[in-house]
């Protein structure tokens, strides 16, 4: 039978079986052969799809907003896609997608969600190209979306961008470059193979967005949708990098304090000292350790976001290819130079805080064992005492038992005497004081020997039990 081919399986029609947990599974069948799919096949094909580049024919406005969503917010950011949606009598996006691409007359619509925050990217292609590279920014991309939509948009504002996309061969004029940005100062680059330059100031200006200016000299509308999104992705994302940078300079203290208190620590257990107290201080060294897991758990998710960010910052800037402009500083120069001190900040103190508990750890063990340690000499003494009170008790016994023996040996004298006068009164010659003097050391063997024997019998039911 010929080898068939995973191609040839596509093509052929879809049946469905009943799985073992009594759903419905697709199948692919082909010349009486049967794949089981996994019920996630086609969406896992079809996530490599998602999110695709806009096609963009310059020039054009851009306004990009990236706010913070969280999990309570998300169905009123559905609901507020809707409204949007019924206002322009467009199909909304079905409920739980994570994408909506959507034309709505005098602009574009682009909305993403991603893990904690949404984007929203408003495109309008401009009519007039000589006032649009004068006055890049007058906020044409939001002229046709209703403002008391816009203000009610659910969450927190993190990126704020105008992107403008002008057209021309010619280089911008420092004029219009000062024009544009507030003469603030700019980075840039020549990228996509000379066929674009980028500006950006990464500073927010007076109307509360940051600005970028991409001036077109060849693009096609996929290469300047690809630019664009690689633009605001940058803009979007070295933000959320930054988040963790608050809260690892918040933390840098209270780290600093904490690794203070286990050297001190430390170094009262290198003293050995007999005035330190062992359980105050793994009474102190637990609270150390319990402080540092809060701060790891509390920061462990924020952290870990930003590496992931970072990641993707620099995975857009390697994509672009820039070209250095004489006299401008390279976006990746800038970034490189100012996001990239404040991420390694984040990551030293999330170090320090995973070398804390682990030092606390390696801390707290030599503690416990020096504890044993002392616990065991503790016990070597006790024994050694226990010992010398046992051989005490053990003479002090012997004693008892040699003073027990004479005083009921004794007392059966005593009663002997009484015999023997009762044997003097039936009229027999007997010698009292010789027969009393012969039968002491009967007597007293005697009782030794039952003593000896109650005595044994007594330890080894002692020692059975």
């Amino acid at each position: 039978m010929p080898d068939i081919t995973q191609e040839n399986f596509i093509g052929q029609p879809l049946n469905t079986t009943q799985n073992g947990s009594g759903e419905s599974s697709p199948q692919v069948t082909s010349s009486g052969i049967v794949l089981e799919v996994h019920p996630n096949r086609a969406a896992l094909y079809e996530e490599l799809h998602n999110r695709p580049y806009p096609l963009v024919d310059t020039p054009c406005c851009v306004t990009h907003i990236a706010l913070l969503v969280s999990p309570e917010q998300r169905q009123a950011e559905y609901q507020h896609l809707v409204q949007l949606c019924q206002r322009f009598s467009i199909n909304p996006p079905a409920e739980g997608a994570s994408c909506f691409y959507q034309s709505f007359g005098g602009f574009e619509l682009r909305w993403e969600s991603h893990m904690e925050f949404s984007t929203y990217t408003f495109i309008c292609r401009s009519s007039d190209p000589e006032s649009f590279i004068t006055q890049p920014y007058t906020g044409r991309a939001l002229q046709y979306v209703p403002r008391d939509w816009l203000q009610k948009l659910p969450g927190q504002s993190t990126a704020a961008v105008h992107l403008a996309m002008a057209k021309g061969s010619d280089t911008l004029r420092s004029e219009h470059l000062d024009n544009a940005f507030e003469k603030m100062r700019l980075s840039g680059s020549i990228v996509a193979g000379g066929k674009a330059e980028v500006y950006t100031s990464f500073r927010i200006h007076s109307d509360g967005f940051s600005r970028v200016l991409v001036q077109d000299k060849g693009l096609n509308s996929y290469q300047a949708g690809r630019l664009m999104q690689r633009v605001l992705e940058i803009e979007t994302y070295r933000i959320m990098a930054l988040l963790s940078l608050p809260i690892a300079r918040k933390l840098s203290p209270q780290v600093q304090h904490t690794e203070e208190i286990l050297a001190r620590l430390n170094s009262n257990i290198a003293s050995d000292k007999d005035n330190v107290n062992d359980k105050n201080m793994l009474a102190e060294l637990s609270n150390l350790a319990a402080k540092i897991e809060q701060f790891r758990s509390d920061t462990n998710y924020r952290f870990g976001a930003t590496k992931a960010y970072y990641d993707i910052v620099n995975a857009r800037l390697d994509q672009l290819h820039e070209e250095e402009i004489p006299g401008v500083q390279t976006l990746q120069e800038f970034i490189g130079r100012r996001l990239g001190p404040g991420i390694k900040t984040c990551s030293a103190v999330k170090e320090r805080m995973e070398s804390l508990s682990l030092r606390i750890a390696q801390t707290s063990s030599l503690l416990r064992t020096q504890v044993e340690l002392s616990i065991q000499a503790q016990n070597q003494t006790l024994l050694a005492s226990m010992d010398k009170r046992s051989g005490l008790q053990l003479r002090m016994q012997q004693t008892v038992e040699g003073l027990s023996v004479a005083a009921i040996a004794y007392y059966l004298m005593g009663l002997l005497s009484y015999v023997y006068d009762a044997i003097e009164q039936q009229g027999f010659h007997l010698d009292k004081p010789t027969a009393l003097g012969v039968s002491v050391p009967i007597v007293v063997a005697i009782t030794w020997g039952v003593m000896h024997k109650l005595m044994g019998r007594v330890k080894r039911e002692s020692s059975k039990k």
